[in-house]
């Protein structure tokens, strides 16, 4: 089982101690988002966990926590920097201090299980091609002895984005071009492994890859062992990632993003941590007499350990 710690919000952040408490629990409660009154008891038993995913924006606040989870369990950090101030990224610390964390990140767990997102690439009359490439080369050369890869991907231009973000300008194809031609050569110049995530365009011919961002491929080379080769169901066209189980919720992110996909409006994330308490199963709230609450099935996504041969029984 992978459990996810950074997709509907970002825990890293603002829930490292709420974390570790479920940590030191070995469970965590996850509301259904759409059936809010089933609720998912997920194991964090390491024995149960193949690997603990985390995506975040800013990894300070759990630093002091990650040789201990590094330890116990196998783990990936995504870490997203892009090119966007406050404006975009209220709450999101500078892209200088976001690298110094990025690479105390790095010396801790090991640059093998860090992933660097630049994602997603919008266009504004502020954020030019030209500003995203010479952005993007600025912090490769930072960031690129530090991390395993980089992974970006291009905007999806969804409702909620149109309100909160109605300055953004669409791509046009040379948009594209320049920007993956780009991307491709800077990447190259720093040595950087660079793929989209999200789509099943083939840009090959720029020198970037196609994949997904959490892919059997990505955590083998993280965690030294094999994993199946399973794609998640349901998930949005384009994903090539395992399946995983998340314990965040909606609406909780502080960060305030303006293209955030996880909150309905940053002012529900701020009115709604007045329900979190850290010492709760549950990210958000507590457990209700009327919920219904079913064991997460931990089943085992890896097929040998280290030194391990395959056995038959697990193919």
């Amino acid at each position: 089982m992978i459990v996810n710690v950074g997709g509907r919000t970002d825990i890293a952040n603002y829930y490292s101690e709420w974390l570790m408490n479920r940590i030191n629990e070995g469970f965590a409660y996850s509301r259904n988002p759409l059936f809010p009154n089933n609720v998912s008891k997920v194991s964090l038993n390491p024995k149960d966990v193949d690997c603990l995913m985390f995506c975040s924006k800013n990894y300070k606040p759990i630093l002091k926590y990650m040789k201990q989870i590094n330890e116990n369990y196998k783990i990936i950090c995504h870490y997203t920097i892009t090119a966007y101030g406050k404006y975009v990224e209220p709450n999101v610390p500078s892209i200088d201090e976001s690298i110094r964390t990025l690479i105390e990140l790095s010396n801790i767990v090991g640059k093998e299980k860090v992933l660097w997102r630049y994602d997603p690439i919008l266009l504004t009359d502020k954020y030019t091609v030209k500003k995203h490439l010479e952005t993007f080369e600025y912090m490769a050369k930072k960031i690129a002895p530090y991390v395993q890869r980089c992974i970006f991907s291009f905007v999806e231009i969804y409702k909620k984005l149109e309100y909160n973000m109605p300055e953004i300008i669409p791509f046009t194809a040379k948009d594209k071009i320049m920007i993956l031609d780009g991307i491709g050569k800077i990447a190259k110049k720093y040595n950087l492994y660079i793929q989209t995530c999200g789509t099943d365009e083939n840009y090959e011919e720029y020198g970037i890859h196609v994949s997904g961002c959490t892919t059997p491929e990505i955590l083998e080379k993280a965690n030294g062992v094999k994993y199946k080769n399973i794609i998640g169901k349901g998930m949005r066209k384009g994903c090539h990632c395992i399946p995983s189980r998340d314990i965040g919720a909606y609406d909780t992110c502080l960060n305030g993003c303006k293209y955030c996909y996880a909150n309905k409006k940053p002012e529900l994330a701020k009115e709604n941590l007045k329900f979190h308490d850290r010492k709760s199963p549950l990210l958000l709230g507590n457990i209700k007499e009327t919920n219904k609450i079913t064991i997460a099935k931990a089943n085992s996504f890896i097929l040998k350990e280290k030194g391990e041969q395959i056995s038959l029984f697990k193919l």
